[in-house]
């Protein structure tokens, strides 16, 4: 059986050796990287207003959620094992307009993403450290942490290390959903497909559902089936077994925190703000109804939720726009055989899109976030995972794909779904913006 947790050999048998591969726990690893990477603070944050807003009503949405990003890293998945090509060459393969819409969202984003990942990871820090020194300088510390990392490190390192932090993740999460003794009863029926009685329910539910556990790194995740050795057909069955328990920790972590938002905020009518800022509450609230040291083991699990979509970004995006450049140098079909041997890790595209990540953003840090970029990242942002649905759609149902892993009934209709679900969330998103200001 061929290696599957380095790079090198395993990309050496992967094209040998394509027969299937039986489901085992022990290849399970992009699944846990890319869950880690897609629940971000942001993600908790949301379902537990979610839960304090509504208790245990929108339960069903916050699992539909999960689903739904199911297939969407499933089809990626799918995309890079069945043709051995990468998804941007996909999706060059459909037009300029995509390497256009890639080119601009990439820069942009990168560029604010990075002071926001670098800034949600210092809050708990300077939290259990209050006087050491300011949060800016937090920020920069992880920035930098996570530059060096991942510069240094290969994919198995990566994996293994976020392996761990999602077992710390995994553990706070249900500690707290435990602590706050759930209402079982009124939690299955939350299970039910029931719109609160509220003003923009409709909106709010689809919000919840979208907001569930990733975005670009949906995209990425068959960029990590590749780099974990999983090249062909033959990885098949693994790589849905993998997928499956991606979300399924990601189900887990937001059912909890939905668990602690309905018992502990929603029953005491307690409010907290939206975005990071809204966990650094919530441990105020754990101190004074639980005490200090779970306030504590709290803030450590915030840390490694914030750390793990730091990391997580600056090793899958690069590795992104690492096939990016290749596939725009060479003018040809990029495959996943290449991103197995660990060259794109190395490459320099890999290592200045790091730098990208990494370094302007500190400027934002100390400067504030420029109100004209910040609604272009929004919109940028909103209009990725529709773009992302529609284009896996197009890609699995047209000859580019083998006949015999093209969309069935039922992953066309998921995938459908999404993309509806992202279009009109998208449509809001722009709608919402102060245009007015912006010209």
């Amino acid at each position: 059986m061929a290696d599957t947790t380095g790079n090198t050999a395993a990309a050496q048998v992967g094209e040998a050796d394509s027969r299937p591969r039986k489901s085992s726990w022990r290849y399970i690893g992009p699944g846990i990287v890319v869950a880690a990477t897609g629940v971000g603070a942001g993600d908790l944050v949301a379902t537990l207003i979610a839960g304090s807003n509504f208790g245990y009503t929108l339960l069903w949405a916050a699992i539909l959620g999960c689903l739904v990003k199911i297939s969407l890293a499933e089809a990626a998945g799918r995309w890079h094992l069945s043709t051995g090509r990468t998804l941007f060459d996909g999706w060059a393969s459909l037009g300029r307009w995509t390497t256009y819409f890639f080119a601009v969202y990439v820069v942009i984003w990168g560029f604010v993403y990075g002071a926001a990942a670098m800034s949600s990871s210092a809050l708990p820090l300077q939290a259990l450290f209050p006087n050491v020194m300011d949060l800016e300088w937090w920020a920069i510390a992880c920035g930098l942490v996570g530059l060096v990392f991942v510069w240094f490190n290969k994919y198995a390192v990566f994996e293994k290390v976020m392996t761990v932090l999602v077992g710390v993740m995994f553990v706070v999460t249900v500690y707290l959903a435990i602590r706050v003794t759930p209402n079982l009863p009124d939690a299955f029926a939350g299970l039910l497909p029931v719109l609160p009685d509220e003003k923009d329910s409709i909106l709010n539910t689809l919000g919840l559902i979208g907001g569930v556990g990733g975005t670009i790194t949906l995209a990425a995740y068959g960029y990590w089936v590749n780099a974990k050795g999983w090249t062909n057909t033959g990885w098949m069955k693994v790589m849905r077994l993998d997928n499956r328990v991606a979300y399924a920790t990601t189900g887990i972590f937001v059912i909890a925190m939905l668990f602690v938002g309905a018992e502990l905020l929603h029953s005491a009518n307690v409010a907290i703000a939206s975005g990071d800022k809204g966990l650094l509450q919530l441990s105020d609230i754990l101190e004074a109804e639980y005490g200090s040291a779970t306030a504590k083991f709290f803030l450590i699990g915030f840390f490694a939720t914030s750390y793990t979509s730091l990391i997580g970004v600056w090793h899958g995006v690069s590795l992104m726009f690492a096939d990016f450049v290749a596939r725009y140098r060479a003018q040809g079909a990029t495959k996943g055989e290449e991103v197995a041997s660990g060259a794109r890790e190395r490459s320099w595209p890999f290592r200045v899109y790091l730098l990208w990540l990494t370094f302007p953003p500190i400027v934002l840090l100390f400067q504030g976030e420029p109100f004209r970029l910040i609604i272009i990242y929004g919109v940028l942002g909103a209009a990725f995972l529709p773009f992302l649905a529609g284009t896996l759609i197009w890609l699995l149902n047209s000859s580019r794909t083998p006949s015999q892993w093209r969309n069935g009934p039922l992953s066309n209709a998921m995938l459908a779904i999404a993309g509806l679900l992202f279009l009109v969330l998208c449509v809001k998103q722009v709608w919402d913006q102060p245009w007015a200001e912006f010209f």
